[in-house]
């Protein structure tokens, strides 16, 4: 068992965020959620991390609610990389993959060399360990990005929530950072905007329109001219990568009626 929602249900303000979503994954499973500005990705990852609590329903952890957990107790089985993280402190990068030990520590400190270890570990997995000692201003975006990674693998989570992680990134930073992440040996749900991206990575995807679940299940199966024309309002056509199968987006601009 894993991380997954039951029912979710939840307001902001008097307006309808998320509204019955349920969604189970398997065990080391990717999950893409996907959807328009607004469609409620980054609130449903915000109550899975339980940051945020539900109007109805309940997010389960190993069939666990977690609704009356304490922070640091689910900080040590779910890590989060958000979308704008950034700090104007000017520390290095092994002092922000350390900050990732925190829920390990008790009232008397934590075990110094468990919590050494586990920052080695996580820079080396993400290629950081030669920039450990390198200060934070002077990191390209997809350093940072990085960093912010290593310090969530330091947690030793078994789950993990990326909110938009390819955001201001190039394309082969955004192919390094996905292959990074997908190949790690935990449950992990990653909002995305670019369809190509999740087809590519992902192991099935939630689409989220309104806050309610309009497709779930393999990329093949749920990305198709329908969905993104109902979803995104545009226009694609859909094509087959050759050699793995998965479903290609080409957007097609409305053009002119040009008569016959």
């Amino acid at each position: 068992m894993t991380l997954r929602a039951e029912h979710l249900r939840w307001t902001r303000g008097g307006n309808l965020v998320l509204d019955d979503v349920t969604i189970e994954p398997a065990v080391g499973e990717t999950i893409g959620v996907l959807g328009p500005n607004g469609s409620g990705k980054s609130s449903l990852l915000r109550l899975l991390s339980g940051i945020g609590r539900p109007d109805g329903g309940r997010v389960l952890l190993d069939g666990a609610d977690i609704s009356g957990w304490r922070r640091n107790r689910i900080a040590r089985r779910v890590a989060v990389v958000e979308q704008h993280a950034d700090t104007e402190i000017d520390i290095t990068v092994e002092d922000v993959v350390s900050l990732g030990r925190i829920p390990h520590r008790g009232v008397f400190g934590g075990d110094a060399g468990s919590d050494a270890e586990a920052v080695r570990k996580a820079l080396a997995h993400t290629a950081m360990a030669d920039k450990a000692q390198n200060r934070w201003h002077t990191l390209s975006g997809g350093e940072r990005q990085r960093t912010h990674i290593a310090r969530a693998l330091a947690q030793q989570p078994r789950e993990l929530l990326l909110d938009e992680p390819t955001n201001h990134l190039d394309i082969r930073h955004q192919l390094d950072l996905l292959t990074l992440v997908t190949a790690l040996p935990v449950t992990c749900y990653i909002a995305l905007h670019d369809l190509n991206l999740a087809a590519m990575f992902c192991d099935r995807v939630l689409i989220l329109d309104r806050g309610r679940i309009v497709g779930f299940g393999a990329p093949a199966e749920v990305i198709t001219t329908d969905m993104v024309s109902r979803v995104y309002q545009v226009r694609a056509q859909i094509g087959t990568d050759p050699d793995r199968g998965y479903p290609v987006v080409s957007f097609r601009p409305d053009l002119p009626d040009q008569g016959v």
